[in-house]
Formats: C-alpha cells, structure tokens, sequence
C-alpha cells in the first residue's frame, strides 16, 4: 500500500514480503514515484539483497568536511567567503564534533563547541558555527542526511546595524585616509557591499553629465547584479581617482600589490581603525567640541546608507534591488529607522485628515417596509 500520512507531504510504503511488513518513507511528493520506489525495493528483496532496508550511515563530519564542503567551496564561492569558511572548520576539526556522525549532531553538542572555545570572541565562534550550518545544509541538499539540527549562535557578537547619524558620518569621512576615504564615501553614497567596493574596476563605471553609473557585475546571485547611479559625492571621489590614475579605461579602481591586486578587508580593518581612534583623541582632547562617535564596524556604512533610502521613502522592493537581494525579508535586517524617523512618519500621517477616513455622523435606522406587493 502506497500512501500519505495526515500533515505529510511525502508518499509511505507499507506492503508485506515473504511475512515480513516493510514499511518506509519514500521522499516521494509524486504517487507514481513512489510506485517506482516500491518496484524498486521489491526487486531487491527477490534477489534477496535484504540490505537495501538499512540506511546507510552518514559520514563523519570531519569526512564531510574535508572531502565534500571545503572542495566545493573552493570551487563555488568567493575568495573571502572560502577563507572565512576554511577557518570555521579549522575549529571545527579541532573539536571533539569531528569525529561525529552527521546524524548524531544535535544543538547540545554546538553547545559543548562553544564552551570549548570561550576564550575566543563570539565572532570566532559564529564562524564555526555558522560553517557547521551551511555544511549540514549541504549535505540534506546532497542527501548524505535527512534533516539539520537547530544550531544557535553564540551570544556578544558585535553588530553590524550601527546606523550612523549625518554629523557621524561627515566627520568619520573627513578623518579617513586615502584610499579608505574614497571607498567609504562609495559606501555611504550607492550602499554597496564592501567586496564590491574593494574589487570594482573602471569597466563598470560609466561617467556622464550628471553623475555616472556603477555596474555590479558579479555576486553570489542574480540579484547582486545591478546598476547604482553616482550621487554626487561618490561621482566627484571617482572622477578625480580617475583622473589621478590618468583615466583608464580599465584596471582596479583601488589597486593595491595585494595577491589580489586591490584592497583587500585586512588593511581596510586597519584603516578604518586608524580613522576611529583619530575620533576618540579628538573627543578625549575637546569634549565639548568633538562629540563621542561609538565605535562600529566597516559594514554599518551600507546599513547607514540603506536606513537612509528608506527614510527618503524607498519601498522595501525598490530597497531590495538597490542592496542586492534575493528577497525583501533580508533587506529587513539591513533597515533600522532611528527614533526621530518614526516620529516624523506619525506625525506626518496625522498632520491631516485621511481621506478615506468615515465621518463620525449619526445615521437614522430605517425599518424595512412590510406589506405585500
């Protein structure tokens, strides 16, 4: 008998062999392929190969790790992406999870990981942590296991979401360095991702009368791929970099003697450092006259830029497209309005009456006639 638990949306067999009842789940949505599935066991079990109703074993995770994820990462992502998936299951193969089973991985044991590991940062611990998830998601994707456990990330990793304010921003800008201040104000002006700042070539910008363009050709889906136009600040920064270079028609518009050939997010680190600690000596020396700029991360940058197109009035699909995503749920993560934003947006929607809003009127009740025709 072929058929479909209550709630289930996959396809049960359930038939007797020789006395013995077999039944298991097919992983078949369609009836016919379930069909297919039965024939399937029902000739092994004639051949008398009993063990096709074994499931097979899943691998080791330090198996997975070294013989499936990490070559199909290399061959897959981006370089940042590979390395920053390399050091995650460096840890992860240090650890006593190496040695289990993919099956036998449960949130308990991310949770010894992450003991293990105290005396790194919570940011060190993500990063394992969040290899561990893409790897279990690969291989439910590659069918080397039914479902993934819930894996928690450690707590006291610092955030991205900073948004900073008009005043924050102009004064970080004007302590930056160069060539940190040109890709910072590209940040700030298109909301790009820093990897796409650091590897942009003059082939994708386009000048003209007004601004330019910047085309994004490259990213880990099709949405990545877009085209921003130039605000004025970002053409202006461009167009004398360009002119510097001696306008080239193409070539890294950051280049640096990296192995890469441009910026490159270890000096970025640095130099963006160096701008936050010129801001603190400065509050430190005139209080009064420098305000205190918190500390945040290079990436708040693109979430201060996007924050601001939505204030602007950006809608979130229009946002979604500007930042680069798949979907309008993630660019949810990437939009925080600040206090005195929501504010205005109450006090622009009470500042006159909607107009599809009832009247408050007193309406007369009227019986319904009675009496025949």
């Amino acid at each position: 008998m072929i058929y479909k638990p209550r709630g289930n949306k996959t396809y049960v067999l359930d038939f007797w062999f020789r006395g013995k009842r077999i039944a298991r789940r097919t992983k078949a949505t369609n009836q016919n392929l379930a069909k297919s599935i039965e024939g399937q066991i029902r000739a092994e079990l004639e051949r008398g190969n009993w063990d096709i109703l074994q499931k097979p074993p899943s691998p080791a995770l330090k198996d997975f790790l070294v013989k499936a994820f990490l070559p199909h990462v290399d061959r897959t992502a981006k370089a940042g992406t590979a390395r920053y998936y390399h050091d995650g299951a460096k840890r992860l193969l240090a650890s006593d999870l190496a040695d289990l089973l993919l099956e036998k991985i449960t949130g308990e044991h991310t949770g010894i990981f992450e003991a293990r590991f105290s005396h790194l940062s919570a940011s060190s611990i993500n990063c394992s942590l969040r290899t561990l998830r893409r790897a279990l998601s690969l291989a439910v994707e590659w069918k080397k296991l039914e479902s993934k456990p819930e894996i928690k990330l450690a707590s006291g990793e610092r955030k991205r979401d900073r948004v900073l304010s008009d005043d924050e921003a102009a004064r970080y800008i004007l302590v930056c360095s160069q060539p940190w201040r040109d890709v910072a104000t590209l940040m700030l002006g298109t909301g790009m991702r820093p990897g796409e700042c650091y590897a942009l070539r003059w082939e994708q910008a386009q000048f003209n009368g007004q601004g330019g363009i910047i085309q994004i050709t490259q990213g880990k889906t099709d949405a990545a791929r877009r085209s921003l136009p130039m605000v004025e600040a970002v053409s202006q920064a461009l167009k004398a970099r360009h002119e510097a270079q001696g306008s080239p028609r193409e070539g890294w518009v950051f280049p640096t003697g990296s192995e890469s050939g441009h910026i490159e997010e270890s000096s970025a680190k640095q130099w963006h450092a160096k701008a936050l600690e010129i801001l603190a000596k400065a509050h430190k020396e005139k209080p009064e006259e420098c305000a205190e700029i918190r500390p945040f991360q290079p990436y708040c940058l693109r979430h201060t830029a996007l924050t601001r197109l939505a204030e602007a009035g950006c809608d979130a699909f229009t946002l979604a497209r500007i930042a680069g995503h798949e979907s309008i749920a993630m660019t949810k993560r990437y939009v925080h309005p600040q206090a005195d934003a929501i504010e205005r947006a109450f006090a622009k929607a009470h500042s006159q009456e909607s107009p599809n809003k009832i009247p408050n009127r007193r309406f007369r009740r009227i019986a319904p006639k009675t009496g025949s025709k």
